[in-house]
C-alpha cells in the first residue's frame, strides 16, 4: 500500500498561497511534515496553515492511496470528532432561532434514555452527562462491522445507568453527540447534514460531506498498522457509526475556513463564539477545560481551542489560537502513528514557539508493570488473553499478532518504559499510555484502556511509534 516515491513527492500549494510564509518557514513546515510520516510509518498529510486570519499554507503530501490520482490537498479526509462543534454550532443556532434552550433537559426531545430528566443540553456538548461512550476504543470493534442508526445506538449504550451524576464529572461521551444529533433533528425539522449544509457550510464555502461516503475512488485510503508491522488498508466502519459524533469528511482548507470563521465571529454570534469557548465548570467548581465540542487551553498566555479526530484509517487534529488569529489544520489517512498531532505542534512550535513543559511521574506502578508484561508477551508472541477484554480479544486477531510479534521481537528489549501524562477516564476505561525508548534511540508509544480496579482487563493496548 505505501509507496516511497509518493512519500517523497509533494504536492505545493497555488503560489499565491505558498509565498505568503517564507521560504524557510516553506522549508521547515516541509520538513517537519515529512519527518512525522518517515517516523510513524504514516502514508500521507493534508495541512493548512491560518496566518493573520488567511489561509495562507494548504499542501498535501505523501501517498493518499489507490483511489487518487495524484496527491492533492482538495482531498476530503474524515475528521471525525473535530465535527463535534459543528454539531455544538447547530445547538447554538437553533438556540438563537428559538427553538431550543441549552439547559433544556433532554427529557423535552430525547425521554426513553437513562437520566433524560436530569441532563441538559448543555451537558451532552460538554461531556458532563455521565452517559457511556460507545466508542471509547481506539480501534473498530465486532458491532461496526454491521451498519448502525442513531437509535440503535442509544438503545444499546444511553439506556444504561450513567456513568456519574450529570455535571460531577468530565468523561468523553459519542453517545452524548448522538443524544444532540437527534435533538437538532427534531427541532429544525431537517436532517442533521442538511441542515450544516444551510446554516455553515454552503455560507462559508465548506465542500464538506457525510464521511461514510467519502471512500472509494477519489478519496484517501484509510490505513491500519498493528505496532510495528506493514501499513495495511483499513474497512470502514458500517454505515452510522460516526454520525453527529463524527459525521464529517472535508479538505484542511475547508477546515481552516471554519477557523477562520471562528477568528472573525462569523456565522455564530460573538456571544455564540464565546459560549462555545467558555469552560464547563462541575457541580463542585473545577474547570473540564472543554467547552461545547472544543478542548480549551492556554499558550504562553494565549487561548487555543483545538479538538482531534478518529475515524477507522484516519486522524485528524485542528489547532487554532483565536487571538494570534492563526490556525493549523493537519489531517492523515491512518489511525496509527500520532503523526497529525507532530504536524501540528510542531508547526505551532515554529511560528510561536514555548518552552516546553516537564515530564509527569506515573501515579499507578502496579498498573504500569502490568503493561510493560503484556507489551513483553506482544513482541514474545505469547500474548495472554485472559488480561483482555473480549473487544480487545477481537482486536487481536492471528494477522494482529503477527505483526506485533515480527515487528517487535527484533528490536530487543527497551531501555526504558515509563508512563506518560497521568491517568484519565474514557467510556468507563481508564486510559494509561506509555513512552518506549530503545537504545539506539527508535521511540515507540503504548496506548492503552482498562477496566477500573487493579484487577481489571485491558480493553485496548495498542503499541505505535512517535517523533
Amino acid at each position: 500500500m505505501f509507496r516511497p516515491a509518493l512519500a517523497a513527492a509533494l504536492l505545493i500549494a497555488t503560489p499565491a498561497a505558498a509565498q505568503q510564509l517564507s521560504a524557510d518557514e516553506t522549508a521547515r513546515v516541509d520538513t517537519i511534515v515529512a519527518d512525522a510520516l518517515k517516523s510513524s510509518g504514516v502514508p500521507s498529510a493534508s495541512v493548512a496553515i491560518v496566518r493573520d486570519g488567511r489561509i495562507v499554507f494548504a499542501k498535501a503530501y505523501g501517498d493518499q492511496g489507490p483511489g487518487m490520482k495524484a496527491t492533492s490537498p482538495a482531498a476530503k479526509y474524515q475528521i471525525a470528532s473535530i465535527s463535534k462543534q459543528f454539531t455544538a454550532a447547530a445547538i447554538l443556532l437553533l438556540e438563537d432561532e428559538g427553538k431550543l434552550g441549552l439547559d433544556d433537559k433532554v427529557s423535552k426531545w430525547v425521554p426513553d434514555i437513562t437520566g433524560a430528566d436530569r441532563i441538559s443540553i448543555r451537558q451532552l456538548l460538554s461531556h458532563t452527562a455521565g452517559i457511556q461512550d460507545y466508542w471509547p476504543q481506539d480501534y473498530d470493534f465486532a458491532a461496526m462491522e454491521k451498519p448502525v442508526t442513531p437509535r440503535q445506538i442509544l438503545d444499546r449504550w444511553a439506556k444504561k445507568p450513567l456513568d456519574f451524576e450529570p455535571g460531577t464529572a468530565w468523561q468523553y461521551s459519542n453517545t452524548g453527540y448522538v443524544v444532540a444529533g437527534m435533538i437538532i433533528e427534531k427541532a429544525s425539522g431537517m436532517k442533521l447534514l442538511d441542515y450544516l449544509q444551510k446554516k455553515i457550510f454552503k455560507p462559508l464555502g465548506i465542500d464538506a460531506m457525510d464521511q461514510d461516503y467519502a471512500v472509494g475512488k477519489g478519496f484517501p485510503q484509510g490505513n491500519h498498522r498493528f505496532a510495528l508491522g506493514p501499513v495495511r488498508a483499513a474497512r470502514p466502519a458500517a454505515h452510522g457509526w460516526l454520525w453527529a459524533a463524527g459525521e464529517l469528511a472535508m479538505s484542511a482548507s475547508d477546515l481552516a475556513k471554519w477557523d477562520i470563521a471562528r477568528i472573525d465571529r462569523k456565522i455564530l454570534s460573538p456571544e455564540d463564539w464565546a459560549t462555545q469557548e467558555t469552560a464547563i465548570k462541575l457541580t463542585n467548581g473545577s474547570d473540564t477545560h472543554y467547552g461545547l465540542g472544543v478542548s480549551l487551553g492556554n499558550r504562553a498566555g494565549d487561548k487555543t481551542v483545538a479538538h482531534g479526530g478518529e475515524a477507522v484509517g484516519f486522524l485528524s487534529d485542528n489547532f487554532v489560537m483565536p487571538g494570534k488569529r492563526f490556525a493549523v489544520v493537519a489531517l492523515v489517512n491512518a489511525d496509527f502513528g500520532g503523526a497529525q498531532d507532530a504536524i501540528t505542534g510542531g508547526i505551532t512550535d515554529l511560528l510561536y514557539p514555548v518552552p516546553q513543559p516537564a515530564p509527569v511521574i506515573s501515579e499507578d506502578l502496579y498498573r504500569d508493570q502490568l503493561a510493560r508484561k503484556l507489551f513483553d508477551q506482544l513482541r514474545a508472541g505469547t500474548l495472554d488473553r485472559s488480561q483482555l477484554t473480549e473487544d480487545a480479544s477481537y482486536y487481536f486477531t492471528a494477522q494482529a499478532t503477527g505483526d506485533y510479534h515480527a515487528s517487535l521481537a527484533p528490536l530487543g528489549d527497551p531501555a526504558s518504559f515509563t508512563a506518560r501524562g497521568k491517568p484519565r477516564l474514557r467510556g468507563g476505561f481508564v486510559n494509561r499510555n506509555y513512552d518506549i525508548v530503545y537504545a539506539d534511540g527508535r521511540k515507540l508509544i503504548a496506548i492503552t484502556y482498562a477496566e477500573p480496579g487493579k484487577e481489571g482487563k485491558f480493553e485496548q493496548f495498542l503499541v505505535q511509534p512517535r517523533d
